[in-house]
């Protein structure tokens, strides 16, 4: 089953064709994250503003804000969205789909995006709110896809695990991490022989 949920992707704009990734069901996004709130409610677009205007004031005790305007990966799947790092494709949260409850492009600021999910191990929301010039609308749309389409597919498995699936997913990019990291060690390796 395929996940490129991008149909509504404009033709003809700047942005790069590189900065979206795809795979057999899942597809990543090259984005600006501006960091994770804590939040009271599990949805709204109220509660995504006021999330984006705690970020704006700075906060030494939060290194969630502290650690924020990097460049990252969103990696969307039928099991969850996970957050990489950009150039060490660190993984720095995942949110199994069932858990996020909103998703909206910002009101006043259309290059804001986020969404809101429940922590998995806790009883509280987190709100995580990115930038991008032009896929915004393009991944709030996908993510509201995504998400249908695991209610569906939970619906008709009959409820299978998602805490399995979320792990065979973690799986799934780890080994994709160690076959690129046993390339890029193979070819070191042969360089140094010769």
């Amino acid at each position: 089953m395929y996940l490129l949920l991008v149909s509504g992707f404009p033709l003809g704009t700047s942005q790069k064709m590189s900065d979206i990734l795809e795979d057999e069901s899942d597809i990543s996004f090259t984005v600006k994250f501006l960091g994770r709130v804590e939040v009271v409610r599990s949805s709204g677009q109220q509660i995504l503003e006021e999330a984006a205007q705690s970020l704006k004031m700075p906060d030494r005790f939060n290194s969630e804000k502290a650690a924020k305007k990097s460049k990252v990966l969103i990696f969307l799947s039928m099991s969850g969205i996970d957050i990489l790092e950009y150039k060490t494709k660190f993984l720095l949260y995942s949110c199994p789909l069932p858990t996020v409850s909103f998703c909206a492009v910002l009101r006043d600021s259309p290059k804001v995006f986020g969404f809101i999910a429940q922590h998995p191990a806790a009883d509280m929301y987190h709100c995580y709110l990115f930038q991008s010039q032009k896929l915004g609308p393009v991944l709030v749309s996908a993510i509201g896809d995504a998400f249908r389409a695991s209610k569906k597919e939970q619906n008709v498995r009959g409820g299978r695990d998602l805490v399995v699936e979320a792990l065979r997913h973690k799986n799934k990019v780890l080994q994709r991490e160690n076959d690129e990291l046993r390339k890029k060690l193979g070819g070191h390796i042969y360089e140094a022989i010769s």
